[in-house]
C-alpha cells in the first residue's frame, strides 16, 4: 500500500500572474517542504485550457484567459519544476481522468491514504476532492489546509468546512 499527495494546480497564473494571490504565493515554501518530504506518489495536476478559453462556459463566467496549454502560465511554477511527479491535465475543476488513475491504483497496489494540497482551495482543491471522494469513498482523503490557499480568506476557510462535513480530515 501506498499513500498518494495530489498538488492541485501550482502554475504561474495562479503564482503570480493574472490570477495570482499573495496567499497563493505564500504557500509554495510549504507545498515544496510538503513534496520533498513525501515518501508515496506525487500527483501534479494542471489547469489545462485551450486558445479557445473565453468561449467555454468557463471561460463566459470567468472571463480571464489563464492556464493557456503550452503557455509559461499554464506550466507548473518555477520553485516545483525540479521536484518529483507525474502530471494530470485537467479541462475544468476537476479530472475524471485523476479519478480512474487513482482509483487503478488502488485496485492494483492499493493506496493507504490521499493527500490533496494546491489552489485555489475554494475551487479545484474542493471539486478534486470531491472527485476523488467519488472514485474512492473508503480511502481516507487529508487536505493540508497550511497547503492550500483560496481566492479569498473566507473562501478557502468555507472550502474547508464544507470538505471537512463530507469526513475528510483538515490537517
Amino acid at each position: 500500500m501506498r499513500d498518494v499527495l495530489v498538488v492541485g494546480d501550482i502554475q504561474n497564473h495562479y503564482i503570480p500572474g493574472s490570477l495570482g494571490t499573495a496567499a497563493a504565493g505564500a504557500i509554495v515554501p510549504a507545498v515544496k517542504e510538503k513534496i520533498e518530504g513525501f515518501s508515496g506518489r506525487v500527483i501534479y495536476t494542471r489547469d489545462d485550457h485551450g486558445k479557445n478559453y473565453l468561449s467555454t462556459r468557463e471561460g463566459s463566467v470567468l472571463p480571464v484567459e489563464h492556464c493557456i496549454r503550452g503557455s509559461r502560465g499554464w506550466e507548473i511554477c518555477d520553485e516545483l519544476l525540479p521536484l518529483r511527479g507525474d502530471v494530470v491535465d485537467k479541462p475544468t475543476f476537476s479530472s475524471v481522468e485523476l479519478g480512474e488513475l487513482l482509483r487503478g491504483m488502488n485496485e492494483d497496489e492499493g493506496i493507504g491514504e490521499i493527500t490533496v494540497i494546491g489552489l485555489c482551495t475554494d475551487i479545484c482543491v474542493i471539486s478534486i476532492v470531491m472527485t476523488l471522494r467519488a472514485f474512492l469513498p473508503e480511502t481516507p482523503i487529508h487536505v493540508d489546509e497550511r497547503c492550500c490557499a483560496g481566492v479569498t480568506p473566507a473562501s478557502h476557510e468555507t472550502a474547508l468546512a464544507a470538505m471537512a462535513a463530507t469526513q475528510v480530515i483538515i490537517d
